[in-house]
């Protein structure tokens, strides 16, 4: 089977290899499942391998599979798998269980405290970019026939879950919290979602990115589903408070981290603040009011907490808020999907998209792998 994979610390080694197609039968225990890729989706993480930024191949290899966004059909199942079934549309979720940590041994392994630690497509474990793989039933979710065509966003939404689910859980300290406003910070794909998440939950919520209103597809989709839509070359985060009044939670997904300290001062008193962003570089920051922020922080009972990747039950609530999405607002989630590639072996297509996304102003591209 064709597969699209890097060398691992090698900058720009992005190409197409052979494998032989994966049989079930390598889990042991009857669980493991054939798996047909329909799409792949393609992010900014894809290209930092490619970039040689990170990375690390499998025992074994000396390339690694890219891709962790993924959906694709049953095709083959174990003789202990109960709950699906040839033809089901799946998705997989991405770290597994492998590393030393309680978290992995209890099967939270989205927080374990590992060093080393186990992603399809980005660490010690190939990816999806591939025609077939094989999964334990256990971390594949099960994809409604109705949701098959958005159905590839569904990792990056799993990481938004699992920040409102943080938000939620750390909340719990107010006995009562009702948070009315959001401010979602970056309007990229994770932002357009994080946008979606929090509508679906009934806030009232302010986008905010780079680009000029006019003409820009992102900022349209915000109002399309009720989101107002603010360039911070006009307006900063700080400054939009005086429009819009402190935010109950405020979540950053710029990849831009001096944005940070304005979310800071946005917040309303007992607020939340979730950062998302992975910003791997040394850029520092001057003239910071840090005596004012953590004044407003210790006065104000704000909290801020990090989030990455996801574990099932954040898929499963992925799934929920697709579906509530599609009844309230139909159509609008495909539109986030802008860039379709078909075929593996046009993956440079692919990466010059994700190099040059704004001179192709993609909001999602990926790879239709097969037509279902």
């Amino acid at each position: 089977m064709k597969a699209v994979a890097v060398i691992p610390k090698k900058e720009n080694s992005v190409h197409l290899v052979e494998m032989d197609k994966p049989d079930p039968a390598e889990f042991k225990d009857g669980r493991g499942v054939l798996v047909e890729v329909l799409r792949v989706g393609a992010c900014g993480t894809d290209r930092e391998i490619n970039n040689a930024e990170y990375g690390v191949a499998p025992k074994g290899f000396d390339f690694l599979v890219l891709g962790h966004e993924n959906f694709g059909r049953v095709v083959e199942t174990g003789k202990n798998v109960k709950e699906l079934k040839k033809g089901d549309f799946v998705v997989a979720t991405v770290r597994r269980p492998r590393g030393s940590s309680i978290y992995d041994k209890i099967g939270t392994q989205d927080f374990t405290t590992d060093d080393k630690y186990y992603e399809r497509g980005i660490s010690r474990l190939h990816g999806f970019m591939a025609e077939f793989y094989v999964e334990s039933a256990d971390f594949l979710i099960k994809i409604p026939p109705a949701l098959a065509e958005i159905a590839v966003l569904l990792e990056p939404l799993s990481i938004i879950e699992k920040g409102l689910k943080q938000a939620s859980d750390i909340q719990e300290r107010l006995k009562i919290w009702r948070p009315k406003t959001a401010a979602v910070l970056g309007t990229g794909n994770v932002g357009l979602l994080t946008v979606m998440a929090l509508r679906m939950r009934g806030y009232e919520v302010h986008g905010f990115g780079r680009n000029p209103r006019t003409g820009y597809l992102n900022a349209e989709l915000c109002e399309a589903i009720g989101a107002t839509y603010d360039s911070t070359e006009d307006v900063s985060v700080k400054d939009s408070t005086k429009k819009y009044g402190e935010y109950d939670l405020v979540f950053e997904c710029t990849g831009f981290s001096p944005i940070i300290f304005d979310a800071m001062q946005s917040l309303n008193e007992n607020g939340i603040l979730i950062l998302s962003s992975v910003t791997g570089g040394d850029r520092k920051t001057d003239a910071v009011p840090s005596d004012k922020i953590n004044q407003m922080f210790v006065l104000g009972n704000r909290a801020m907490v990090g989030t990455v990747n996801a574990n099932r039950e954040h898929f499963e609530m992925g799934v929920k808020d697709f579906a509530l999405c599609e009844a309230m607002y139909p159509g609008w989630l495909v539109r986030m999907m802008t860039h379709k590639v078909e075929g593996l072996e046009n993956f440079a297509e692919v990466f010059d998209i994700l190099e040059h996304s704004s001179k192709y102003n993609a909001i999602k591209a990926y790879f239709e792998v097969k037509k279902f």
